[in-house]
Order: structure tokens, then C-alpha cells, then sequence
């Protein structure tokens, strides 16, 4: 039996497995004499489409992320900027500072303060030129853009990069009205941000004519003067309904810059920029190039022409008064004054061309003048060299040793205590504890009258009246008679060494040129509405005789010396007057008071800084000379009148007797006084001393 062998396996080697390990079957074997097969070549792997759209995911989420990030941040910085925007809804009702205007005697307004608002008036009551000028010139793309013109920035931005420098602004009307009715000028980031924030609303809330009328109507266009109707009142005292092409680009114009601009304050510069923004409106459409070329022609004649500032120092003092007049807090109000504005032109004038010639060469950079009237009515007041150099006011802030300006109050005391101008005094060496004063051409007469020595501004002479009357006495007649300042209790007083004001000494004069009667310097008559409702009047002033009528009829005679034939000699006029000089020592103040029967003036020269000695200045020099060229401007064109002397015949002085009230003292040395009159003064002095005078 045969057995059967089971079939025989043939495997194919290119069928079989191959393990992990191995890598590429091995060729298949090449009979000889043949070449090799080369491989077949194997097409190159293209990257999955899962991995592109993987990176494109990560992009989208990344930028997604920042977008976000960038969103919190945005709003982040909004929020912060926004917390503390103003009211907004008040933009239709904002507050103001009420409108002050002074008026002179004769009617002219001479100075404002406040914000001054003309009509508010509808776009379609204003004249147009005037909003195509602010249009063509501030905001071409008024109309279309949302708020914020960013072609306007882009521009501006260019045109910024060229200079070097900002020379050109790409804020909107909206964003200047958002800034001028609600933020500060400050050029700051958080300003800028809150602008255009306040511009978007402003923009979502009111129409686009309704913009165009609250920016027209409260932007600030310079002298105090807010929206177009107010520019056009000041500048060319006409409505904005009836402004000229030419007046309407100057007014455009100011927006730039409303000073440097202004047609008041520079002509010149004001008519370039209108001639600029015509050549806008050129441009813009809004007219021809021959009108704009006309315009410009004719234009520099409709400016108002007016004067220069004058009597600011005034009007700033007049201001101060206003405070303690209820009827007019809160309110626009008119008030008149008793400014003489021709005199007051007159009297600055005078204190520039000497401070700036004479004045400089003896050293003297400050002077003050006060011109009244014997009631007290101020008619020119002017309190340095240039109000705009400096606002301090001389003649009313000023406190500053009047010198021998004060030494008529020694001398009034005397005579009402019974002393006459020709009663005799020692003008010899005296002394008073450790002071011994001395004269100042340093000479001793020996016996003179009391008229010579106050003629010739003899020291010694007032010490030793002082000292005889008491010096309680001087100081209650200077304040009789307008001195409020705080006066010194010793006998220095007599050569002026207390401090006091160039006005209240001016005060203190008229009595003297009214007869004797006490007043109050005033400058404000009424205060109104601009529509004439009287809200306040003055009523009477001054407060009765300060003088008997013999002493006032002494000290006429003894200050009209001074003039005749004293230390005044350089300020004589062509009419009766009475004055009184004063040099303070080192040459640090010099003084000039005087009257006559219509004016009474006060003049003093010095510098600010007491340091600064002037070059040997007395009060008979430079401050006659002034006073005197003041006086003639103020009594042009009026006939001569006599000094309010009383008359002293026997029978008036008989009605008169007894009005001085007081003590009756002697001189000193050869005086003529008696032994009843010393000791009558030297219990009174007693009792002075013991209860105060």
C-alpha cells in the first residue's frame, strides 16, 4: 500500500508578510546580461485638508480674541472718559456772567465786563454770508460728515507734518460748539476724547441747522462779545441780520483767534484774515472772485472806528463798588458815571508823555492822578502808566507816606484852636525824645508866621504846632475831612509819615474848595437795565461843615501862598488856587494837592518798589508841572471863578464865633500866646492822655 504525499506549498515570496521589522521587499532578482529595472518612482504626499483648515480656525479665534479685547478696551476708555462729562442737557440753557457796562457822563461806554450776548436769532434771521464764511472757513463738510471729519483730519494732520507744526485744526462745528458750551481748552487726551464723544451726541440729538444756530449764536468772538449778533453790535453797531459780505468774513475770522483778530484791537491784522476767508468763500462757492475782490475794497472802511481803551483803572475801581449793591447782583445792568472820558483821555495822556520823558530821566516809572469836583464827583482817575503793563491801581490801592501833602490837616487844627496865618513860630533846631527833625534845604529861619512856614513847607514849624495842639487832634480832623486810612498818635505825623491813599487824600482836599464841607468821592450816579429800568440812584452824600468858616478863610490864605509864592510856584495858573506840595524822605513819594473853586487834584509820582529813589523829585518839580497841565485841561473853556473864602469883617465874624469848637492854644516861642491858653492846652492834653482823643 502506497501513501500518498500531500501537495506540495509554493509560496510566492512577494505574497508573504513581512514583519515590522523589515522595511522594502528586495528587488527581484535580474537574469544576467540584463540591466536593471530602476524603481518605480512614488508620487510626492500632498498635506492633509484637516491641517489647513486647523490654522485657519487658530487665525479666526485669534483675531476674534483681539477684536474683543480691543472692544473692552475701547469701551473701558470711553467709560472712563464718560463718568464725568458735564450736563449735557443744558447746552440749550447755559449760564453766564452777567453783562456790565460803564457809561461816561456824557454817555459813552467806555468799559464792559461780563459775557455780552447780542439776540439769539434763527438761521434763518442771519444774515447768510455770515454762515457761508464760518462754513468755508471752519467746516466745509458740515453738512455730510456724522460728527467727526475724518477727511478734515487727515488733512489737517498733512498739512501739520509739512510745517513742522501745528499750523492747521481739524475739529468740526460740532466739536468746537461741544468744546466751547462744555469743556476747557486745555489741550489734553482725556479733552479731546470727551470732544468727540460730546460731538456724537450732539450730532444723534439736534439737526444739522439746529448745530449751525446754537454754534452761530455762542461762540466766543472776542471784546467780551458772544455769537455773531453780539461781534456784529460791538464791532460794526449793527444786527447780524444786516451784516455786509465783509463784515460777515471778519467776524469768521475771529474764530482763529479772537484778540489777535480783532478789527478793535488790530485793524491791520483783522482786515488779512478777512481777505482770507473771502478767498474761502471763493473757493467754497459762495461767491464770485470779483465780489470777494470788491468786498475786500470797500470792506476796511466798515469797521467801527473807535477809540483807544480809556479810564480802566476807573471802571476797575467803579467795579468794586458795585458790590455792595444788592439791586444788581445777578443782573445785566448799565452804569452811569460822573467820568469826564474827554479829560480822562486828556490826563493819561499828560501821565504818559512825562513819565515817558522827564519822568525817565529823574528816574520816576509810576504816577497817579485824581481829578474831583468839590462835591466829590470824580471826572479822571488814572492809576499808573499803563494799564497794560500793570492793573494795580495807584491812586486807590496804593498805601504811601503823603509827606508835607499832609501837614494842611496840622495846620487846620491850629487854626481852629485860634491861631492865625500870621502868628509867629521858631523855626529853629527842635527835638522830641530821641527825633530831631530838620528842614529840607537844611537852614533855620528863626522867627517866622505860620503863612510863610506852610508856604515854604517849614519842618520844625509843624513839629512844634503838632506838639502844641496834640496830635489826637490832627488825627481826628484828618478824618473829618476824608482821610480813612489808619493814622499814627505822634508828632512824626506832622511830616506825613502815615500812609494813606492818593484818593482819599484828594477827598480830604475839597472841603477846602466847597466851603468846607465834608464829602465822599463817588465815580457811579445810576445803575439801570439795558432797557433803562432804574435799579439804583445815588442819593445826597457828604456829611456836613467839617471847618469853621474863619479857619477855612486862614487855610485859603496859606495855601494860596504856596502857589503865590511858595514850594508851588511851578504850578501857578490864570486863576485863583490853593495847593499844598509833598516830598517824602530818600525822594521815594512826591506829591502835588490842589484846588480851585471847580476842581480839586491830586498828583503823586514814585515808584513801586520803595527801593528806587528818584533823582532829587520834590512835589514842587515834576508833580506841579502835571498837576498844572491837568488843571488847565480840566478848567478849558471856563470863565474864572473866585475860592469859597468866607468873608471875615468884624460882623460875620461875630455870627460866626464859636463854630470851631475846642480849646483855644498858643504858638511857641514868641506865638503871643498867653499863660491862660498854655494851661487850658495842658489840661486838655492831660485829659487826652488819660481818656484818649
Amino acid at each position: 500500500m502506497t501513501t500518498k504525499r500531500p501537495p506540495e506549498l509554493i509560496v510566492d515570496p512577494a505574497d508573504r508578510l513581512r514583519s515590522s521589522s523589515e522595511s522594502e521587499p528586495p528587488p527581484p532578482r535580474q537574469p544576467k546580461g540584463q540591466k536593471p529595472t530602476p524603481p518605480p518612482r512614488q508620487p510626492k504626499r500632498k498635506p492633509a485638508a484637516g491641517k489647513k483648515r486647523g490654522w485657519g480656525k487658530r487665525l479666526v479665534m485669534w483675531g476674534a480674541t483681539l477684536a474683543v479685547w480691543a472692544g473692552i478696551a475701547v469701551a473701558g476708555l470711553v467709560a472712563y472718559y464718560a463718568h464725568d462729562l458735564p450736563d449735557i442737557d443744558k447746552v440749550t440753557a447755559p449760564t453766564r456772567r452777567p453783562s456790565i457796562q460803564f457809561v461816561s457822563a456824557d454817555g459813552q461806554v467806555f468799559a464792559a465786563f461780563g459775557d455780552l450776548y447780542g439776540e439769539s436769532l434763527d438761521l434763518a434771521e442771519i444774515a447768510p454770508a455770515i454762515a457761508q464764511a464760518v462754513l468755508a472757513t471752519e467746516d466745509r463738510r458740515f453738512f455730510s460728515h456724522f460728527g467727526v471729519d475724518i477727511f478734515g483730519l487727515a488733512r489737517a494732520a498733512w498739512a501739520n507734518l509739512r510745517a513742522g507744526h501745528v499750523v492747521q485744526g481739524g475739529s468740526t462745528i460740532t466739536q468746537q460748539l461741544a468744546k466751547n458750551l462744555f469743556l476747557t481748552p486745555d489741550r489734553t487726551m482725556k479733552r479731546k476724547v470727551q470732544e468727540v464723544l460730546m460731538a456724537l451726541w450732539l450730532e444723534r440729538r439736534f439737526t444739522k441747522q439746529q448745530l449751525l444756530t446754537l454754534y452761530l449764536n455762542r461762540v466766543y468772538l472776542g471784546s467780551g462779545a458772544y455769537g455773531v449778533d453780539a461781534a456784529a453790535k460791538r464791532y460794526f453797531d449793527v444786527s447780524a441780520r444786516r451784516v455786509s459780505p465783509y463784515q460777515a468774513a471778519v467776524i469768521a475770522g475771529l474764530l482763529k483767534a479772537p484778540s489777535r483778530y480783532s478789527p478793535l484791537n488790530s485793524p491791520e491784522a483783522s482786515h488779512k484774515r478777512a481777505v482770507e476767508v473771502l478767498g474761502n468763500m471763493v473757493e467754497a462757492g459762495y461767491m464770485d472772485q470779483r465780489s470777494a475782490e470788491m468786498a475786500a475794497l470797500g470792506g476796511a472802511a466798515q469797521a467801527v472806528k473807535r477809540a483807544a481803551p480809556a479810564g480802566r483803572y476807573f471802571a476797575d475801581w467803579a467795579l468794586s463798588r458795585l458790590d455792595g449793591i444788592s439791586e444788581v447782583a445777578g443782573r445785566d445792568v448799565v452804569v452811569r458815571t460822573t467820568l469826564d472820558l474827554a479829560l480822562q483821555r486828556k490826563v493819561e495822556a499828560q501821565v504818559q508823555a512825562l513819565l515817558s520823558g522827564p519822568g525817565a530821566k529823574a528816574n520816576v516809572s509810576q504816577g497817579a492822578v485824581v481829578v474831583l469836583t468839590p462835591d466829590g464827583a470824580i471826572r479822571a482817575l488814572t492809576g499808573g502808566k499803563d494799564y497794560d503793563d500793570s492793573q494795580f491801581n495807584r491812586a486807590t490801592q496804593a498805601l504811601r507816606q503823603p509827606g508835607s501833602a499832609f501837614k494842611p490837616f496840622v495846620y487846620l487844627t491850629a487854626m481852629e484852636q485860634g491861631l492865625a496865618p500870621q502868628d509867629v513860630y521858631d523855626d529853629a533846631p527842635v527835638k522830641l525824645g530821641n527825633w530831631s527833625p530838620g528842614n529840607y534845604n537844611g537852614r533855620f529861619e528863626g522867627q517866622v508866621t505860620l503863612r510863610h512856614a506852610f508856604a515854604n513847607s517849614t519842618n520844625t514849624v509843624a513839629v512844634r504846632l503838632i506838639d502844641d495842639v496834640g496830635p489826637g487832634r490832627v488825627v481826628a480832623t484828618a478824618h473829618k475831612l476824608g482821610i480813612t486810612s489808619d493814622l499814627g498818635r505822634d508828632a512824626s505825623l506832622a511830616l506825613g509819615t502815615s500812609e494813606t491813599t492818593l484818593l482819599e487824600l484828594t477827598q480830604a482836599y475839597a472841603p477846602f474848595a466847597n466851603g468846607g464841607y465834608g464829602i465822599t468821592a463817588h465815580g457811579i450816579e445810576s445803575i439801570t437795565t439795558p432797557d433803562g429800568q432804574v435799579l439804583w440812584s445815588r442819593q445826597g452824600g457828604g456829611v456836613g461843615k467839617v471847618m469853621s468858616d474863619q479857619a477855612l478863610a486862614h487855610m485859603h490864605e496859606m495855601m494860596s501862598a504856596v502857589i503865590g509864592e511858595g514850594t508851588g510856584k511851578a504850578a501857578r495858573l490864570d486863576r485863583p488856587a490853593g495847593a499844598k506840595t509833598g516830598t517824602t524822605q530818600d525822594y521815594r513819594d512826591a506829591w502835588f494837592m490842589g484846588f480851585t473853586a471847580d476842581y480839586v487834584t491830586g498828583v503823586w509820582l514814585g515808584n513801586d518798589d520803595q527801593r528806587n529813589e528818584m533823582k532829587k523829585v520834590t512835589g514842587g518839580g515834576l508833580p506841579a508841572q502835571l498837576w498844572k497841565s491837568v488843571m488847565m485841561a480840566a478848567h478849558q473853556g471856563l470863565p474864572v471863578h473866585a475860592l469859597p473864602t468866607p468873608d471875615l469883617t468884624p460882623s460875620t465874624m461875630a455870627d460866626t464865633e464859636g463854630t470851631a469848637g475846642g480849646m483855644v492854644v498858643g504858638g511857641n516861642e514868641g506865638s503871643g500866646g498867653d499863660p491862660v491858653r498854655a494851661i487850658g492846652n495842658a489840661i486838655d492834653d492831660l485829659l487826652g492822655s488819660i481818656f484818649g482823643r
